[in-house]
């Protein structure tokens, strides 16, 4: 055996190196040209592995493909896409969009809540009730006449006071 020469394992799978490239889209047309594109692989037989819009970053969609080519070739064509950045995107720099990081949410039954997003959106609100598997809260609003519960994500609500009297 050479001292050049390298062996493979015969049983591992070879897996062909990915790249990912970004293509410029439309601002608020991401899903759109994601969806496009998507289609667009699958119905020419583009080598595409996966096709990303994290959530946050407007006017781009990110694209896993074996080479330039490929990813060019499944954005060809495609309403709002209007093309691919010529350098290549490391993973480490859009790996933070992509990694979902459970936060522990501290709010408990009687806080004192804003509504920072929806219809109610700065509205004030009691919680009355958590369910953190479900990642949902029930609020009633503090200056409705009558009180009606709202049923809201986790993520939709911020604490600005805690009821200490209830410890």
């Amino acid at each position: 055996m050479d001292e050049n020469e390298q062996t493979q394992p015969t049983d591992a799978p070879v897996e062909a190196p990915t790249h990912i490239f970004a293509l410029r889209t439309t601002a608020n047309r991401e899903d759109q040209v994601l969806s496009f594109v998507a289609s667009n692989a699958a119905r020419k037989k583009i080598p595409i592995q996966s096709v990303i819009a994290p959530h946050g970053m407007r006017g781009y969609i990110f694209i896993e493909a074996p080479d330039a080519a490929s990813a060019e070739q499944a954005a060809f064509g495609i309403p709002y896409a209007k093309g691919i950045l010529p350098a290549e995107i490391q993973y480490k720099e859009i790996e933070h969009m992509l990694e979902q990081v459970k936060k522990d949410v501290n709010i408990q039954k009687n806080d004192i809540v804003e509504i920072i997003s929806g219809p109610f959106k700065r509205e004030k609100a009691k919680i009355s009730r958590v369910d953190k598997t479900k990642e949902e809260v029930v609020v009633e609003l503090l200056e409705a006449a009558v009180p009606i519960p709202i049923t809201l994500k986790l993520d939709a609500v911020k604490v600005i006071r805690r009821d200490e009297d209830d410890k």
